[in-house]
């Protein structure tokens, strides 16, 4: 079978190649899915330039999300059959065919589209985790930069659900228009001079509790000139690939802290993940969540497809189709 593959670590656009693989054979307990779709996250993207938490060995088939269609069962799943289309996190997406858990794959309602599902689980419930995590109130104020992202649109929608207020930071002033087509207000672009002013016009001066990072370099330091004395920094991602930048003065007179959140290694009660993952299967069948694609290219164009992923101001994910 096809199949993407790199054998060492650097530019997914330069890394990636396309190769001839076995096709694997479910295991006890496992099923082997056809993939329809994967989307390219930005962790698989860290993965494969080998600056993520996890190094595979090599070499390696990225993608860790998809939906397909099951083709083979396994010894002693009953849950699932054959030519149910099923989504979830899995690994060694990015080929024609790959295994899952049956466990863990998550049957796909009819009233689902193939671009929703096929990320449904990896940003939305990285969303709903981060702000369990966030630990704030109907009525409080957060601030988010990079507001734009998978991450920052869904935040906006589910704090929305549970009344907390969010003011959302984007690094360009297209990305204000962006936000708001998309009913997204309370948006700030950092590149206007008076930009902390703004924030502050917005929240009619009430304190900001919780920021949430993910560019890094000085993205911490901004989100702090803004936030309250005792304000926590959650850092969920790099963008910038640059190391957090911060003043101790900063952190000294606001007592402030900054700690990191990972999704992988999150606290969060397995009950409590079962129970968010049927809220967003329940949003998604009922339309209330759409998650958009915005191009979707063959396994043969993985390279292309990465480097597409990489550019700024995608309005949707990049997919690959088996």
């Amino acid at each position: 079978m096809r199949s993407v593959s790199y054998a060492q670590f650097g530019d997914p656009a330069q890394v990636l190649r396309l190769v001839e693989r076995d096709t694997p054979q479910p295991g006890p307990g496992q099923v082997r899915v056809r993939l329809l779709l994967s989307p390219i996250h930005n962790h698989d993207l860290a993965t494969i330039a080998g600056v993520y938490g996890v190094k595979p060995p090599l070499p390696a088939v990225p993608g860790t999300e998809a939906v397909g269609v099951v083709d083979a069962l396994g010894e002693g799943v009953g849950n699932l059959r054959v030519g149910q289309r099923v989504m979830g996190g899995v690994s060694q997406a990015w080929a024609e065919f790959y295994l899952a858990d049956a466990a863990r794959a998550i049957p796909v309602p009819d009233s689902v589209d193939d671009a929703t599902a096929g990320q449904l689980i990896s940003m939305p419930l990285s969303a709903k985790m981060l702000l369990a995590d966030l630990d704030v109130t109907a009525g409080d104020w957060i601030i988010q930069n990079a507001a734009n992202g998978a991450v920052g649109k869904l935040l906006n929608q589910f704090a929305g659900d549970a009344g907390v207020k969010v003011i959302n930071l984007v690094r360009r002033n297209a990305g204000v228009a962006e936000l708001a087509a998309l009913g997204i207000g309370n948006t700030v672009s950092t590149e206007a001079a008076d930009w902390r002013e703004q924030v502050t016009s917005l929240t009619g001066g009430a304190p900001i509790v919780r920021g949430l990072d993910s560019i890094g370099g000085d993205g911490p330091e901004a989100l702090l000139s803004v936030a309250a004395e005792r304000a926590q920094i959650i850092s969920f991602g790099n963008l910038s690939g640059r190391k957090i930048e911060l003043s101790s003065d900063m952190l000294l007179f606001k007592q402030a802290t900054v700690r990191g959140f990972w999704g992988a290694r999150t606290n969060t009660k397995p009950a409590d993940i079962a129970r968010m993952i049927g809220e967003l299967v329940t949003a998604a069948s009922s339309g209330a969540l759409k998650l958009p694609v915005e191009a979707v290219y063959g396994l043969d164009q993985a390279a292309q497809a990465a480097k597409a992923s990489a550019e700024p101001g995608r309005k949707g994910k990049v997919a690959l189709r088996g």
